[in-house]
Parts: structure tokens; C-alpha cells; sequence
């Protein structure tokens, strides 16, 4: 395991003593697990971006994409607890 130094100013290591002292833990790994979860976030958002990417250029490839409203309608049937049918892709170029 490595060693890092963060330079912190004097209020934002307050907060975060602050902070650690409330959850019942250490400063160190209250920052630990900050980091942990802002590279898991970032990750994850990188991961979301490729996947949009990706299903832009299927569409453009493809020609077909779904309607917006029988997409929302879908996903609020969903949420009811309902098993609606899902939406087709239809060709949206003329």
C-alpha cells in the first residue's frame, strides 16, 4: 500500500475531523472512503458516457431509435409495478 500527502486547508480539515468524529471513525479513513466513492462516482459516469456514445452511433448506424413518449410511458408502467410491453425501435430517418 502506498503513502500519499494531501494538503488540506485548516477549515477543510475541520470538516472533515468534524465529519469523521460523527460516523465514528478515523480522519484517515473518512478520506479513504471519500476517495473511494468520487473515483467509484467517476468511474461510473465514464462507463455512462461510453454506453451513450455507443448507442448514439448504433442509431446513426441503424437509423432506428425509440419514441420518447412510448419510452416514458414504459418506464412509468414500470414503476407502477406493471410488466407493460417494451418499446420498439422504429426508423426515425426519412
Amino acid at each position: 500500500m502506498s503513502t500519499t500527502s494531501l494538503k488540506l486547508s485548516d477549515e477543510l480539515k475541520q470538516r472533515a475531523t468534524a465529519a469523521a468524529e460523527k460516523k465514528g471513525v478515523s480522519p484517515h479513513a473518512f478520506m479513504v472512503h471519500a476517495i473511494e466513492q468520487a473515483a467509484t462516482a467517476a468511474e461510473r459516469r465514464a462507463s455512462f458516457v461510453s454506453e451513450a456514445q455507443a448507442a448514439r452511433e448504433e442509431m446513426l448506424t441503424t437509423g432506428k431509435g425509440y419514441d420518447a413518449g412510448e419510452v416514458h410511458s414504459y418506464l412509468k408502467s414500470r414503476i407502477s409495478g406493471k410488466n407493460p410491453v417494451k418499446p420498439k425501435a422504429r426508423s426515425w430517418q426519412s
